[in-house]
């Protein structure tokens, strides 16, 4: 009989780097600020830690809105206090889980930098562009979470919108590139190299959207008072079947490393959409989350 993964009893503390501990009164709390209290988290009894996203970025998102997936924001520290955190933290048998942020980077990724400088760029398929509409109107009804109106945003420079389902400073990458899969996937080895045991995957359920990119459906259920990007069923900008390929994928790389590296999935569904990203025959992530 195998090994019982250790997450199935483990306990998850999450740490939001910035308000955790600033350990060099700049105002803002940083990794070495956690590594101050390693023994109090110890002491509390946990199993894993979730750190939220410490990746540099520009901030209008607080992080999930990522420039470079390999590195640390300085405000935070550096890539050797992160790794004193790992080796302190694992000294304690307390292992180590990193937010992913794959949806979307920042606007200011040199990846999206070079994607907006043409039509013909090398990594303009790495995001979402599509041509206006006849009247110049946005390709279709798609709403941003963040501000509930459209989420597609016009770029003079090439004569497109891109698609950004959070901020504007926020372009969503195009998964179906399979380019963009190998980098992200790589981006999941680089930490796994530096011994994360785990990743917890933002929005994961909006990574792929209908190739066709056609209009959402009028929500129903929509009533005076809701968040406004919600008078839209995301019937064709989220949850699309592919995505579980997507994640299967991703658990896969995990597999490459021992000692059950855990996949956890951030996913706002109904409970009956919520267990298909466990996967076919359990191939899919290995927690989703049930905000239910």
């Amino acid at each position: 009989m195998s090994e019982q993964p250790w997450w199935q009893k483990a306990v998850i503390y999450q740490i939001y780097p910035r308000s955790f501990q600033d350990s060099n009164a700049d105002g803002v709390g940083d990794l070495n600020g956690i590594l101050d209290r390693v023994d109090y988290l110890s002491w509390l009894g946990v199993d894993a830690v979730w750190i939220s996203p410490i990746y540099p970025s520009p901030m209008a998102d607080f992080g999930y809105d990522v420039a470079n997936y390999i590195d640390i924001d300085p405000v935070f520290g550096t890539r050797e206090d992160f790794d004193r955190l790992v080796k302190a933290l694992h000294e304690r048998s307390i292992r180590v889980i990193l937010d992913f942020v794959p949806n979307h980077t920042s606007n200011m990724h040199p990846w999206f930098q070079e994607a907006r400088t043409s039509r013909d760029s090398s990594r303009r398929d790495w995001y979402l562009w599509r041509d206006p509409g006849p009247d110049g109107a946005p390709p279709n009804n798609w709403l941003s979470v963040a501000s509930g109106d459209s989420a597609w945003e016009f770029d003079r420079a090439t004569g497109q919108y891109y698609h950004h389902a959070f901020l504007v400073e926020q372009p969503d990458l195009n998964w179906r590139n399979p380019d963009v899969r190998t980098a992200m996937y790589d981006v999941l080895r680089f930490w796994l190299d530096r011994g994360v045991d785990g990743f917890r995957v933002d929005t994961i359920w909006r990574l792929i959207k209908d190739a066709a990119f056609r209009d959402n459906p009028v929500n129903p259920n929509y009533r005076e008072g809701d968040a406004p990007f919600r008078r839209l069923l995301p019937l064709y900008s989220a949850d699309q079947p592919e995505v579980h390929e997507i994640a299967a994928e991703m658990r896969h790389v995990l597999a490459e490393y021992p000692g059950h590296r855990l996949l956890i999935g951030e996913i706002y569904l109904p409970v009956q959409r919520l267990v298909a990203y466990y996967g076919l025959n359990l191939t899919g992530v290995h927690l989703p989350f049930n905000f239910n």
